[in-house]
């Protein structure tokens, strides 16, 4: 059986272990006020969007490195290592520029977030000493986001958090 075969089966058993997992978690944590979170979600946002912290979660990792899909290995932002899915994770379309937007993961393991967009290229491996987040001015359009791992075929469960928060 081929690799990449194998490895899609133990994604989709990771996935929907931790969708199950989640699903009873998110049933227990959130309250009508605040929705559960999506699975491999593309958002669209405007400003001042409603709840003000949206998250969608999903697996990290891949099997082909960052300098492959965005051709660098660094950005101002930071480092583009690790692996991911040569598909991103989510797409976020702005329907207007942003003064200030967050996008922030959290993982058990380190992960990287990689964004490609209006404007250029961002990435980041430490944006609070375990998990990446990127942080500034965006501009309105659509942006390719992707969630890797330090280790190649490495798949770890993750949230993206999207806030106007400073």
């Amino acid at each position: 059986m081929p690799t990449k075969l194998v490895n899609q089966g133990i994604r989709l058993s990771l996935l929907v272990m931790t969708l199950a997992i989640a699903s009873t978690i998110n049933a227990q944590a959130y309250g009508q006020e605040t929705p559960p979170p999506m699975f491999f979600g593309d958002l669209r946002i405007d400003r001042n969007f409603s709840p003000d912290r949206l998250i969608v979660r999903g697996m990290s990792g891949g099997s082909i490195s960052g300098k492959e899909i965005v051709g660098r290995t660094v950005t101002p932002t930071g480092s583009c290592t690790g692996y991911y899915d040569e598909q991103p994770n989510h797409t976020l379309e702005l329907t207007s520029k942003f003064d200030y937007l967050k996008l922030l993961v959290d993982s058990p393991k380190n992960t990287i977030l990689m964004v490609t967009g209006p404007g250029g290229t961002w990435c980041n491996d430490y944006f609070d000493g375990k998990n990446p987040g990127i942080v500034g001015e965006w501009l309105s359009g659509t942006y390719n986001v992707w969630i890797g791992s330090n280790k190649k075929d490495e798949y770890l469960p993750y949230t993206l958090e999207v806030t106007e928060d400073k």
